[in-house]
């Protein structure tokens, strides 16, 4: 056969292939691994060990817990430490998680969301090696970061190994919003990173260790496991819903921007069926768009003006990348016409900026470029700062 009749068949059948066999298409999106999933990379680590996991219901291997894959593989897991929202997911925002045990394998379930927010000496002296494997989404204030701070330090403290399997960041591609001042360091804000830092958890774990940010961090034996076929700025669906507020891409996407309305008197949605995609108020809003929240499983502690017909915004096809303040600002604004106080948790809203200044600037009428443009020199600084410990193009 000629040449040019070979080009123009092979070419045909190309085009016929489903997208799933085509290069460069779903198959590309096959080839991402997630640091547990490369069970390879760090079973020998665990022979002989007597292992702790802070893991939670997104901690998956292909369809099955983390949790059942180590012990059909005959790892010794002493116990299981829960972040906010509990192993299973199922605690509502800032409820307290109790201590348990595991109905299905018996094993204790210790909260780091309860009493304390870190491990015990205790807890710590029955292990050799502790495991980190939950999906962040990459926003500052988002707690499981929090928690990994916390187990690290305790790590360090009492001779533990930590070993940290990386999971894709959904807002990845953004480095955006104010660098936390540590004045207004808390749970919702351990370090000095922007809103949105760009980094997975391991990148992140390697950060906190190598600036120190964690006491005894030369003590700490840590090992990551990097996601394998993964670059920084590649879209990324998240197989399961990270918390019970955060139910599809998009309500994670407008996070970063929706966050700020938990210091103020708004709804965005909890206990709603679209948490995080809408924003409203009982009084008067910018649209006629109407929703009301209810008490429901995920936001049963009397999600705020729950009962009441709201006016506000449909976010719900809005196009959401990165930090946007136009809706703080938009509704500040209207607060403002109306004679009401918009920012009624100023101190929350400090917490989740990581600084004052954000607040003030929004009181005293700057505008979104003003305000942005105050961040620049800081996060320059941190992209450099960050450089040694990033793991992906």
């Amino acid at each position: 056969m000629k040449p040019l009749l070979l080009l123009l068949l092979s070419c045909c059948l190309l085009a016929c292939q489903p997208d799933a066999e085509r290069p460069g298409t779903q198959q590309a999106e096959a080839e991402l691994q997630t640091g547990a999933e490369q069970l390879q990379q760090y079973l020998p680590l665990l022979q002989g060990k007597r292992v702790g996991v802070l893991v939670n219901q997104t901690s998956l291997v292909g369809g099955q817990h983390l949790v059942d894959v180590l012990l059909a593989h005959k790892v010794n897991i002493v116990s299981i430490f829960a972040p906010e929202h509990g192993f299973r997911g199922d605690y509502d925002a800032g409820a307290s998680v109790k201590n348990s045990t595991d109905s299905k394998t018996g094993l204790p379930l210790l909260s780091l969301y309860g009493a304390s927010k870190k491990p015990s000496a205790r807890q710590m002296q029955e292990l050799d090696i502790v495991i980190f494997d939950i999906q962040d989404v990459g926003v500052r204030y988002y707690t499981y970061i929090s928690s990994m701070h916390y187990m690290m330090e305790a790590a360090a403290e009492h001779n533990v190994a930590m070993l940290v399997l990386d999971r894709p960041n959904p807002n990845g591609a953004y480095v955006d919003g104010p660098v936390l001042d540590s004045a207004f360091q808390s749970f919702v804000g351990m370090h000095p990173i922007p809103l949105l830092h760009g980094m997975t958890v391991a990148e992140l774990a390697q950060m906190i260790k190598g600036e120190h940010w964690i006491a005894n961090a030369d003590k700490l034996q840590l090992h990551v496991v990097p996601l394998s076929g993964y670059q920084r700025s590649q879209p990324y669906s998240l197989p399961v819903k990270p918390s019970p507020n955060l139910p599809n891409d998009q309500a994670i996407a407008l996070y970063p921007s929706l966050g700020f309305f938990e210091a103020t008197p708004l709804s965005i949605g909890r206990g709603t069926e679209f948490p995080f995609q809408v924003i409203g108020y009982n009084k008067f809003g910018p649209s006629g768009f109407q929703f009301m929240p209810v008490s429901t499983p995920g936001a049963a502690l009397t999600p705020p003006l729950m009962d009441k017909v709201l006016l506000g915004e449909d976010l719900r096809q809005a196009k959401a990348q990165g930090l946007n303040l136009q809706y703080l600002l938009r509704w500040y604004a209207l607060f403002k016409q109306h004679d009401e106080v918009f920012f009624t948790s100023a101190a929350f809203m400090d917490k989740l900026a990581g600084t004052d200044q954000l607040r003030q600037q929004i009181e005293q009428g700057q505008t979104e470029q003003q305000i942005r443009a105050s961040w620049q020199s800081a996060l320059q600084q941190f992209k450099q700062q960050r450089q040694p410990y990033l793991l992906y193009p």
